[in-house]
């Protein structure tokens, strides 16, 4: 998470833990920020309401896109399919590989892209992590390098000076990421991460186990209010 900091950044934002920090940390050193949410007929729009709060929170320019079609064709997944239930348990576990979206991140990321060249932002920055690399393919840094060679040749001599596209905290574990948005101020009982959409987070979703696993490593107090709570989640 070094080096120079970009002058305007497009942030993925899903109002979750990692867009929020990677937001946060941006502002905080002096990069603007505009935030990118996404409607892709998703099970349920919490986060979006989260990712709203956060844009209010930092005075941010907040653009959310409707790709609510793109949850008929993009069947097969309990984040787009009601017919799926949402599996409990811990976020490796095989189980959770009934939560990818396929190609999610590269459609979310041209449109980022695209956002910042009419923008003139020299940036795109996303949340992704070293836990989701075991579930999520598109959250790896194979996939990283290869996106980001592929925007930069896909919009040659469009793209603002010194263009990046970020992902600050692609090898960092959720633990970090918590330790991180602390140090920055990032108001955690603004962001949502609960797959099942919830009046709150349920506690035993994959992205539940893992929030409440990584404010417990990271010995940050967790402001979350989960409709079931520790033995309980653990089984």
């Amino acid at each position: 998470m070094t080096g120079q900091k970009p002058r305007h950044a497009v942030v993925i934002a899903s109002g979750g833990l990692d867009s929020t920090t990677v937001a946060y940390w941006l502002a905080d050193h002096g990069s603007q920020v505009s935030l990118l949410s996404f409607d892709y007929g998703q099970r349920h729009r919490r986060e979006l309401d989260f990712a709203r709060r956060i844009a209010v929170n930092l005075g941010a320019r907040h653009e959310v896109v409707d790709l609510s079609g793109l949850g008929r064709v993009l069947t097969g997944s309990a984040l787009t399919d009601p017919g799926i239930q949402v599996p409990n348990g811990h976020y490796t576990a095989a189980t959770m590989r009934s939560t990818v979206v396929p190609n999610r991140n590269a459609i979310m990321l041209d449109i980022a892209v695209g956002m910042a060249v009419a923008r003139e932002a020299d940036a795109v920055a996303f949340g992704a992590h070293a836990g989701d690399h075991a579930i999520y393919p598109d959250c790896r840094s194979s996939f990283f390098d290869l996106f980001a060679e592929t925007a930069k040749a896909g919009n040659e001599g469009l793209l603002a000076d010194g263009f990046e596209v970020l992902a600050p905290f692609i090898d960092l574990a959720k633990a970090d990421i918590v330790e991180a948005g602390r140090q920055v101020g990032v108001p955690f009982q603004d962001t949502w991460s609960c797959y099942k959409g919830g009046e709150v987070h349920c506690g035993l979703c994959g992205t539940c186990t893992e929030r409440i696993e990584a404010f417990s490593l990271a010995g940050v107090e967790d402001p979350t209010e989960y409709a079931h709570t520790g033995a309980e989640a653990a089984r």
